[in-house]
């Protein structure tokens, strides 16, 4: 049944005619009336007495009448919760982003809803792909490469890559120079399962395999293991600018060639209408991080 002409059955008794109902839905006559007929024949039933001078309702008219008021409310409500949201930024935002991202990402966030009070953000913190769609994410903040046609991918910005570790490491075991040397050190390595991101490129000085004491699967526990003096990172600017200007960390490998770490974006499903909120949110973070230049940048580069 379609619930379209339960609300213009209501129409035409609210209006007292079918000229007067087709007048307030602003179509034909012939339509309304064809409509009414179409819905008389799905119920099996005649809803309205007609005559030259007046309608009358049957009696079970009159019941159908009832629900298909409730009906009519009902679209009403529901045009007016669309139209509400789609002018409005509000609702529930999910996000997700990898776990250093959140070094960044998470200031941001409380920034956008002082700006934006009406909506409420989910973050889920997670460095593996995530579906966006089965789990219904409305953005991601990725740094791979895209292959899903059905996402669309914004660009936020770029982080160079440094090698740093704390003053008590290098006090401890030198400072290394060249990468033959860096050999030599205790190298903090990202990991994810048995992947093991132990090859760090230095672009035209080459790749070189490092190894250490601890491998692990969050960036930001990689910045607290180094800043502790366990060993040598090689992670973007971005999730240690904190820790390089209180001294924490210091840069070496200044002399090699250090290629920058991959381009960040958000990722969100592509839809022909997209909610406010995310669009809100995009645009949000496009501005921030392009003055920042500080991405949620994943470790793994």
């Amino acid at each position: 049944m379609n619930p379209q002409r339960l609300a213009i059955f209501a129409t035409i008794i609210q209006s007292g005619s079918i000229s007067a109902a087709a007048l307030k839905l602003g179509c034909g006559k012939s339509v309304v009336s064809r409509q009414l007929a179409q819905l008389e024949k799905d119920l099996g039933a005649r809803l309205i007495q007609r005559s030259t001078r007046q309608l009358a309702l049957t009696e079970v008219g009159q019941l159908v009448l009832e629900e298909a008021r409730q009906i009519e409310r009902s679209l009403d409500k529901i045009a007016h919760l669309t139209d509400s949201y789609q002018q409005q930024v509000r609702g529930l935002l999910r996000v997700s982003c990898s776990m250093a991202g959140r070094r960044v990402l998470v200031p941001l966030l409380a920034d956008f809803t002082a700006l934006y009070p009406q909506v409420k953000i989910s973050l889920q913190l997670d460095d593996a792909m995530v579906d966006l769609i089965a789990q219904q994410v409305d953005v991601a903040i990725r740094t791979s490469a895209l292959v899903d046609s059905t996402l669309v991918a914004r660009k936020l910005s770029e982080s160079p890559s440094v090698v740093c570790a704390a003053p008590t490491y290098l006090a401890r075991r030198g400072t290394p120079c060249t990468l033959q040397e860096l050999q030599q050190h205790a190298c903090l390595v990202y990991a994810v399962g048995a992947r093991v991101y132990d090859e760090w490129n230095f672009g035209e000085a080459g790749t070189v395999r490092v190894d250490g004491p601890l491998q692990m699967n969050d960036g930001g526990a990689l910045v607290t293991a180094a800043v502790g003096g366990a060993g040598i990172i090689k992670v973007p600017l971005s999730i240690v600018a904190d820790e390089l200007a209180s001294g924490q960390l210091v840069r070496i490998m200044e002399d090699v060639d250090i290629p920058p770490g991959p381009a960040t974006y958000a990722v969100y499903p592509a839809r022909e209408f997209l909610p406010l909120k995310t669009a809100a949110f995009v645009d949000f973070l496009v501005a921030r991080l392009a003055k920042t230049g500080k991405p949620g940048s994943d470790p793994r580069v």
